[in-house]
């Protein structure tokens, strides 16, 4: 049974809605004034709240206000009642976050039907935003912890293999051995690396104002940090043979670190989703006043549906495809590109190209 929350200071229109809720089975509870019904509201956390605008005290907007701060009730179907409907006072309720306006005097239809449109409303953004926690809780479950696991089952194998064998193996297979321990390493420590990173740069995206730490980054020459990254990045995956460089000596408004960052994960995700011998191209220009980075592979691809999931942890069709990967890089590269007020765009067509496309600012 829905929760309505009625917040009406004239009891006869106030006893008129709950008869016309409760005649069809919704749960009522009612208060006389603003102040009374953030009460209720906080301790019931209805399913809907109906409130009149024009209140002595606090009036509607008031109620408002307070309740869409409230973590709880920010995302509670919010329907004001008012006899004054005009256009300001429309659109100053909808940019409090009101979700809708029922006009008095309003029969009991259209009471009703403006109840029911929001709550059917909201119970499809409720089951849409149930099925993407439900897919980042499986790909966390899964993605992370084999992330972790993988590298540390490499260590925990190959040092147990010199253990076991120190007295007869030969040098040339301590040093083989060793290496692989060592990759093993370099793979867990960026996982930990990018997953601490991208906690950090989720709490400064959240910020309003960029902060002080990044206003003052530029980078005068870009092209000689872009080829030496994405030649390295190639290389640790054996396909330096398949870049292509083509890239501008242009400034750019970012930390020489965190562009290196950038280029980094873009060239992997290349590397790793397109098969050896297909090209991988990079192109950094100037536009006007933007500097631009392309990053391209004739790869997997990805559908409309999947470029819009990209976040952190997910991984497309990993049951179908054995890889590497805890789906953090674009996550990263996306909230650095927002960091320094830029733009990142991914045009992508199945089982043909990716086209990963950075907009920064110069100035």
């Amino acid at each position: 049974m829905k929760t309505i929350l009625v917040i009406e200071d004239e009891p006869t229109i106030r006893e008129i809605i709950i008869e016309f809720l409760e005649d069809v089975d919704f749960k009522v509870i009612s208060a006389e004034n603003g102040a009374r019904g953030i009460e209720l509201a906080v301790a019931h956390t209805p399913d809907l709240i109906l409130c009149d605008i024009m209140m002595p005290e606090l009036d509607g907007y008031g109620v408002l206000t307070h309740l869409r701060s409230h973590p709880q009730m920010a995302t509670v179907p919010f329907v004001f009642l008012s006899a004054k409907a005009d256009k300001p006072d429309m659109r100053q309720g909808m940019e409090l976050g009101a979700d809708d306006y029922v006009t008095k005097p309003f029969t009991r239809a259209e009471l009703l039907n403006a109840v029911n449109s929001r709550l059917d409303k909201q119970a499809t953004v409720s089951k849409h935003y149930r099925h993407k926690l439900d897919d980042l809780r499986s790909s966390i479950s899964y993605s992370l912890p084999h992330e972790l696991l993988t590298p540390l089952n490499g260590v925990a194998g190959l040092s147990d293999y010199l253990k076991e064998s120190h007295q007869t193996i030969k040098p040339d297979e301590i040093l083989e051995v060793a290496e692989l321990i060592n990759r093993s390493a370099q793979r867990l420590t960026r996982v930990v690396q990018n997953t601490l990173l991208y906690a950090r740069l989720h709490l400064l995206t959240q910020e309003a104002v960029t902060p002080q730490e990044y206003l003052h980054d530029r980078l005068e020459q870009s092209d000689p940090v872009i080829a030496k990254v994405a030649q390295k990045t190639a290389a640790t995956a054996n396909r330096v043979a398949d870049l292509t460089l083509q890239l501008d000596p242009a400034p750019v408004r970012i930390s020489e670190s965190n562009l290196m960052k950038i280029v980094e994960e873009l060239v992997d995700n290349a590397c790793k989703f397109s098969e050896p011998g297909s090209p991988i191209q990079i192109i950094s220009q100037l536009q006007s006043d933007r500097f631009i980075l392309e990053v391209s592979d004739c790869g997997r691809g990805m559908t409309p549906a999947q470029v819009t999931d990209v976040g952190a942890y997910v991984q497309f069709e990993r049951k179908f495809y054995e890889q590497q990967g805890s789906g953090l890089g674009l996550a990263i590269v996306r909230q650095l590109v927002q960091i320094y007020n830029g733009n990142l765009v991914i045009d992508s067509e199945p089982n043909h190209h990716t086209i990963v496309r950075v907009s920064l600012p110069i100035n």
